[in-house]
């Protein structure tokens, strides 16, 4: 799971190339528009779930992702889930300190049953996450088209193909607000909850259901 570099929506030049003779801007004129791209993977069975958010890159933002990707799933397919591990950058928005995160996560363990296992990758190391391949890939499917909406960006990212399949994509038209934290005081039940591994506390975490 992890967060891709913003999009921005406009009639502007990314650096790629297209068929046709697309005319681009050459200068930002005041970009307005913007969408935050979250992927999650599922390495064994290679389905792709790519939400765009509107607003900004978040704790909160990026849990709701992983629901909205495990709402997609049919109660038959979740029920052969046993154990769910995350693999995940150390970012600031999904660290293994970052306290709303954290508790999001907890609360949804409670609310599924099922156990999570945060693992995360060291620092400067993010290329080695798979969900960075399926970015290189949807980079090389929209290339240079011009992605001036949202509609347009959509359809872009629908058609693109990952070990054969399409992804499932949305938009989240929630706003998110920045610099949502818990307290010591809030998280110490939270901590409680977290089982570090004892060599790696903030590489590896793993969360029961209560």
């Amino acid at each position: 799971m992890d967060c891709k570099a913003t999009v921005y929506l406009g009639e502007y030049s990314r650096g790629g190339l297209s068929r046709g003779d697309p005319q681009a801007l050459d200068h930002d004129m005041g970009i307005k528009q913007k969408r935050i791209p979250c992927g999650i993977l599922n390495e064994d069975g290679g389905g792709l779930h790519l939400e765009f958010g509107c607003s900004y890159k978040t704790s909160d933002f990026m849990v709701d992702s992983l629901q909205a990707c495990w709402s997609c799933l049919s109660p038959q397919e979740q029920d052969a889930i046993p154990f769910i591990q995350i693999k995940v950058d150390n970012g600031p928005e999904s660290s293994g300190v970052r306290t709303q995160f954290l508790a999001r996560l907890v609360h949804w363990v409670d609310r599924i049953g099922k156990s999570i296992q945060l693992l995360y990758f060291p620092p400067y190391h993010s290329k080695y996450n798979p969900i960075e391949r399926c970015w290189g890939g949807l980079e090389l499917h929209w290339n240079g088209a011009l992605l001036t909406d949202s509609d347009t960006m959509l359809a872009w990212a629908k058609s693109m193909t990952w070990k054969g399949k399409h992804p499932f994509v949305a938009l989240n038209s929630l706003d998110y607000p920045k610099g949502v934290r818990l307290t010591k005081k809030q998280m110490r039940p939270i901590e409680a909850r977290l089982i570090r591994n004892p060599k790696l506390p903030k590489w590896d975490i793993l969360i029961h259901p209560g």
